[in-house]
């Protein structure tokens, strides 16, 4: 008999990968989901835009769902949001820029039935057996929170991302005060980020970029400035935009998400932009390059952005040339290094200066180093662990982190995608598997099964040969030699010979007149051509045959 008092984690993406965070905490017949993130395609997924968390499993339990809670509006954790509410309508909560940002997404993707709920920092959400409270952190966007959901079984603690800065940007501390007094109240289960875990010390408050973006404005004060930083690092663009004034120079946004987190962002009062400071992209032409500044997308070498456009010459509304200053204001994610370096290759093949992160301090992270993490397991206590937020390496780090300050290793566990772990006030084990995994989205498209992926890869891989043959509708002989097409395979003219054979040979083989299902015939020129093709170059084509029957 199932026991009614164990809360259920179940994990759907986040853990053993940087992205796609989304977590669900499940008790009886309730469930509540925290953030639904996207991350963005590697090198081996041809043609797919984005990759969402497979959430079939609260789809399917979709009148259980109480509620979406979003600790802040990166894209790694809300990103899935619009494909999520397409097959689930329930309230979702967050701070205002988060909502914001998330009501852009779902315009975007013509969602109309939604519901959006804004919270403050410190607010308590009633969600039938959960209780979830908002905890203001420090990180690289405002309106980032912590959750504290006290259920039936103890308090579970969500960190959401953050870190500790002493002087941040907008005057507002990590509420340090409030994590005390709920660690001493008594904390079930920690789900703690781990992405910055493998660095040591503290991570450096945001004022240090600022200070090194002033030096940089004095050491250009002739040339143009183009600073390309995340577009949702609202203290950085305000920082930027403060110093531009003070500088005295126009500012000009190019990217249509920098553009879009701007409004947002100034719609809630997290932005504030001085009157006059900025003028449109297109009359940029207006101005001496020494009276401004360019704030763009691409800080990541992303292929459509908008520095990515200038480096290849293909941004119409900016020219980079000999007196541009272009300054890459952020880290490179893992993977992204080789897609930076050609941007930053070709932007000084067009003759302008570039600074970036390994020649100056011009980015600093918005995610906890391993004293930050240490102070807030300090400060927590909790009864048990599990690391969130990262690649396996980064769990297995945090988990030996928590061990030496003082947790046992059986209080602790490292969760994969599809887990459920189950939890009462005493115990915490794994339980069953759900149904689990990742959706590629493909323009409107989108892929469950993995299938399309796999193909591209193999087309890209093997290439493509289509086998084409022609039979007597009278009496089921070849009427013609079969002709071999080949794309992106590479066979002789020789072994293209042998191969029309083997399609004749195989055709050959039936009695074309007698068989009910041209499918068989297929299926063995396909198996006999793979066969003799893998033999000759060691590829595996996609093989198509196409009888036609004349």
């Amino acid at each position: 008999m199932k026991n009614k008092n164990t809360l259920k984690v179940r994990f759907l993406g986040g853990v053993g990968e940087i992205g796609k965070n989304m977590t669900a905490l499940e008790y009886g017949k309730d469930i509540i989901i925290i953030d639904a993130g996207l991350t963005f395609p590697s090198v081996d997924m041809p043609g797919i835009d984005i990759v969402i968390p497979d959430a079939s499993y609260v789809i399917q339990n979709k009148d259980r769902v109480k509620g979406i809670f979003l600790t802040h509006g990166h894209e790694d954790h809300i990103g899935g949001l619009p494909y999520l509410l397409k097959d689930i309508n329930v309230p979702v909560y967050g701070t205002k820029l988060t909502l914001m940002l998330c009501e852009h997404k779902l315009i975007e993707q013509k969602i109309s039935d939604y519901t959006l709920n804004c919270v403050s920092p410190s607010a308590v959400v009633k969600a039938v057996c959960f209780s979830v409270e908002f905890i203001h952190v420090n990180h690289s966007i405002p309106g980032s929170c912590a959750l504290s959901i006290t259920t039936p079984v103890g308090i579970v603690f969500h960190s959401g991302d953050f870190k500790i800065d002493l002087t941040p940007i907008n005057g507002k501390m990590i509420d340090m005060p409030r994590i005390s007094e709920i660690g001493k109240k008594g904390v079930l289960l920690l789900l703690c980020e781990s992405t910055n875990v493998e660095q040591e010390g503290y991570t450096m408050s945001e004022h240090v970029v600022g200070e090194t973006l002033d030096r940089l404005f004095v050491d250009n004060v002739k040339r143009r400035i183009i600073v390309a930083t995340f577009a949702t690092n609202v203290h950085r663009l305000q920082q930027i935009i403060d110093l531009s004034e003070k500088h005295k120079r126009k500012v000009a946004f190019s990217g249509r998400s920098m553009i879009n987190v701007v409004e947002a962002a100034t719609k809630v009062g997290e932005i504030n932009i001085p009157e006059n400071l900025v003028v449109d992209i297109s009359k940029i032409k207006n101005y001496a390059d020494k009276d401004l500044v360019i704030i763009s997308t691409g800080s990541q070498g992303e292929p459509m952005s908008a520095l990515t456009r200038m480096a290849a010459g293909e941004n119409d509304q900016v020219k980079v040339g000999n007196n541009d200053t272009i300054i890459i204001s952020a880290s490179p994610i893992p993977g992204n290094e080789r897609n930076i370096y050609q941007v930053i290759n070709n932007l000084y093949r067009k003759g302008a200066e570039v600074v970036y992160k390994s020649i100056t301090k011009i980015h600093v992270s918005g995610h906890a180093c391993q004293e930050e993490l240490k102070i807030l397991h300090t400060l927590l206590k909790p009864k048990f662990f599990i690391p969130v937020h990262g690649e396996y390496r980064h769990l297995k780090k945090h988990i030996k982190l928590a061990k030496e300050i003082g947790m046992r290793d059986s209080n602790m566990l490292i969760a994969e995608i599809g887990d459920t772990v189950e939890l009462t006030d005493r115990t915490m084990k794994r339980g069953e598997r759900f149904q689990s995994g990742a959706r590629y989205i493909d323009g409107l498209s989108i892929d469950d099964t993995q299938t399309v992926v796999r193909d591209r890869k193999r087309l890209a891989e093997d290439g493509l040969i289509v086998a084409v043959c022609c039979v007597s509708e009278d009496s089921g002989e070849i009427m013609q030699e079969p002709d071999i097409i080949n794309k992106g395979s590479i066979l002789s003219e020789e072994q293209v010979a042998e191969a029309k054979k083997v399609v004749y040979k195989t055709v050959n083989g039936f009695n074309v007149k007698a068989v009910a299902d041209m499918g068989d015939i297929r299926n063995e020129i396909r198996k006999n051509l793979r066969n003799y093709i893998f033999k000759k170059t060691k590829k595996n084509p996609m093989i198509i045959p196409i009888i036609t029957e004349v």
